[in-house]
């Protein structure tokens, strides 16, 4: 299964593990052991930690109330009380380990619960006001990843341009040059 990072911060990318949520929806997050390579491409762990059923079902508990935060943000909505509260309670929880090795590499570890606690203080520092980040929703109609747009004019319109902005340009191409 082939994740992707594209949404500039890692609880976007967290959120963005459910594909096409408008449609037939696609959960990458189907595993435990799903989570720790989630974790490990992400660049947050050099390897999976152990992960049950139980942290898988709270990653996913996460991911969603980050997805609804989100949302709110991108459309200016307030945020749900009981949403800010699992959030706030996730993230008080121990964060992921670095440390820095005598060859000026990094060491990162964590449990589950780390990885979590450490989601969670990424998505409160993306949504907290006055300065949230501009998080917006995919132009592409069967997209709905999230993402922070931090373009110069704030017109980032696809969460990626060599998928979701490319289809939407050659279409657009194919509309106005039919065969």
């Amino acid at each position: 299964m082939e994740f992707v990072f594209v949404s500039g911060d890692p609880a976007l990318d967290l959120v963005g593990t459910v594909q096409r949520r408008r449609g037939l929806a696609l959960d990458q997050l189907v595993t435990p052991a799903d989570l720790g390579a989630w974790a490990v491409e992400a660049g947050l762990v050099d390897q999976p930690m152990a992960a049950d059923a139980e942290d898988l079902a709270h990653a996913v508990r996460l991911r969603e109330t980050i997805f609804r935060l989100a949302s709110a943000a991108a459309a200016s909505a307030p945020y749900a009380a009981a949403d800010r509260r699992l959030l706030n309670r996730q993230a008080d929880g121990p964060g992921l380990r670095q440390e820095l090795r005598p060859d000026g590499t990094l060491h990162r570890t964590g449990t589950a619960e780390a990885l979590l606690a450490t989601l969670a203080r990424s998505a409160q520092r993306l949504l907290a006001l006055p300065l949230a980040a501009p998080v917006k929703e995919c132009a592409a109609e069967t997209c709905t990843r999230l993402y922070v747009d931090l373009s110069r004019k704030g017109a980032r319109r696809w969460c990626d341009m060599t998928r979701c902005g490319n289809r939407a340009k050659a279409a657009s191409f194919r509309e106005r040059h039919p065969a």
